[in-house]
């Protein structure tokens, strides 16, 4: 398939063209679930817009525990659909949809009493791998497996002896859920979808009851467009509300924001093979590979402070300590953090007490002529929450549209990505980097990746990794702002990579050779470039700061000391 670019001249194309004429369907909101929305209409056939107000998956779809999986703890709630669905969507983006993306991961889950949590446990895994194989998109996971207390040291030897009387070990997925919502955004683009990040709504048109349209301001280069549609998709995750009521309207529903925070720290200071799975009073608790480090989280507390820059507290932080080293052999201190990053989960709250059960699941409504309105919902499923989101907009179109398609439609990337990995030792030698790094490569760009290595033959230079950040090489710097769209130095540590928080300088010591990387592609000159490496400093010191303060309300004002930063 056609690959679409997402670099400066793609970005001023698609909002002049989106303002030239009248689309079928505007999808407002950049996540995961917006692009995927954006995708879904793209590949059915329909004149298709995307915005997004700041970065894409700059707000929850880049800060999730990364996880693709079917919800273990759902079932003991008896949600048995919800499970069922996220199952037969890991399936889906496993085998088929993005296999460089989305790999298997192993998970140990401790037993701490003898006989009838043996029982309980093993009955409610094996019932989720039963359920994953009915949905016809399940057999590329080992199935599950019970250990002895002994094998379970040796799989995990990082536990306590006396932490676990035996184990459980099942698998799920994992992928880099910032790279996934470009994907999604690049994939849709590349099926005639118009997009636009830094593009923020700031107002909607009107003709009588019916929302025809919204005005949308270039965040960077300044003015206002009015991008007329005949059916808008407000896919604003935790801001839903705020969206909305630019309309003028209520709602039928609210959502909700719960803050999770996670920490990463070093492979080396967790002994084991395998992730973990741990119960807490209130709900489960992850530690999770990710390359060369461990993802430890989740929290899950109520937040209503700033949505952009959800901060970490003190507190957050030493409930996981405390809850991760209750098993540990060799406790984790703060001196072990390399990164900590907080997201805020939509959760969908009713208008009443009665009916203000928080839920994973997603609502789609249609509360005003011209508007869609899809919210809570959970990161595996967000093609099912796009497929109902756009035909809830088919229906105000009046005309006869194809049905949903994306089940069988693969990200850019997919397309060749096994053969490229057979092929990978040859890769290695035509351009000149190790075979690991060729590896690596693959698994972040699929057969995209190739179009970094042209890079890299163009200027041996860019095949050099980053001084301070060598699992990144100088080419997938500039690559994110040719064809991935970042715009900023932040885009590029925090999310195309994730320098931000898998090194313990949080990305300052690499970023003046990453800003300089930047200038040409995006037309810095040396003044913008201290800017952007000014504001990046001043961003980590308020994180740092934030997550010296007891509670959330003092956490939020230490980080709100360090505003977005906003082109000159």
């Amino acid at each position: 398939m056609r690959t679409a670019t997402l670099g400066p001249a793609q970005r001023a194309e698609a909002l002049a063209r989106m303002a030239e004429r009248e689309l079928d369907i505007l999808v407002v909101g950049g996540g995961v679930v917006g692009a995927g929305t954006a995708l879904d209409a793209a590949t059915r056939g329909l004149d298709t817009g995307l915005v997004e107000a700041r970065d894409w998956a700059s707000g929850t779809s880049s800060r999730s525990s990364k996880l693709i999986h079917g919800g273990l703890r759902y079932l003991e709630m008896l949600d048995f659909a919800l499970v069922r669905e996220a199952l037969k969507e890991r399936g889906l983006l496993l085998e088929r949809l993005a296999p460089h993306l989305v790999k298997p991961v192993p998970f140990l889950y401790p037993l701490t009493h003898k006989g009838w949590e043996r029982w309980y446990a093993g009955s409610g895994v094996a019932l989720y791998d039963g359920m994953s194989v009915s949905s016809g998109h399940g057999r590329g996971l080992p199935v599950h497996r019970h250990l002895s207390h002994k094998r379970a040291l040796r799989v995990a030897p990082c536990l306590k002896k006396d932490a676990l009387v035996g184990a459980l070990q099942y698998y799920d997925a994992q992928m880099d859920d910032a790279r996934f919502v470009m994907n999604l955004v690049r994939t849709a683009a590349a099926y005639g979808a118009d997009a636009a990040n830094r593009a923020r709504v700031v107002g909607f048109l009107r003709e009588g009851e019916r929302v025809v349209g919204a005005r949308v301001q270039d965040v960077e280069a300044g003015g206002e467009y009015e991008v007329r549609a005949r059916q808008i998709v407000n896919a604003t995750g935790v801001w839903t509300d705020d969206t909305q009521a630019l309309i003028g309207e209520r709602g039928q529903f609210h959502v909700r924001a719960s803050k999770g925070i996670h920490l990463v720290v070093p492979k080396d200071r967790i002994h084991s093979t395998t992730g973990l799975i741990l119960r807490t009073e209130k709900s489960v608790l992850f530690v999770i590979p990710w390359g060369r480090h461990w993802i430890v989280g989740t929290t899950d507390t109520d937040w209503d402070l700033d949505k952009a820059h959800p901060a970490a507290s003190s507190a957050d932080i030493d409930y996981l300590l405390e809850h991760v080293n209750s098993v540990l052999a060799t406790p984790l201190t703060r001196d072990d953090v390399e990164g900590v990053y907080a997201g805020l989960r939509p959760l969908l709250a009713g208008e009443s007490d009665a009916t203000s059960k928080l839920s994973r699941e997603h609502t789609v409504a249609h509360p005003v002529p011209g508007v869609v309105v899809v919210a809570g919902g959970k990161y595996t499923t967000y093609r099912v929450m796009a497929k109902d989101a756009v035909d809830e907009a088919v229906h105000g179109l009046d005309q006869r549209v194809a049905e949903c398609v994306t089940e069988d439609t693969p990200l850019v990337g997919a397309e060749g990505y096994k053969a490229r990995w057979n092929a990978r030792a040859h890769t290695a030698a035509r351009t000149g980097l190790h075979v690991v790094r060729v590896e690596h490569l693959l698994n972040r760009y699929g057969s995209l990746a190739d179009e970094v290595f042209e890079l890299v033959l163009a200027d041996p230079g860019l095949g050099e990794p980053l001084a301070a950040a060598d699992d990144y090489l100088r080419a997938e710097v500039v690559y994110a702002c040719t064809h991935e769209g970042a715009r900023h130095l932040d885009d590029v540590l925090t999310r195309r990579t994730r320098i931000s928080i898998e090194t313990f300088d949080r990305g300052t010591r690499s970023a003046r050779e990453c800003a300089e990387l930047m200038a040409p592609v995006l037309g810095w000159d040396a003044d913008q470039v201290d800017r952007e490496v000014q504001h990046y400093e001043k961003r980590v010191e308020a994180e740092r700061e934030s997550q010296r303060q007891p509670d959330d309300l003092t956490a939020d004002a230490a980080r709100l000391g360090a505003p977005d930063i906003v082109p000159l």
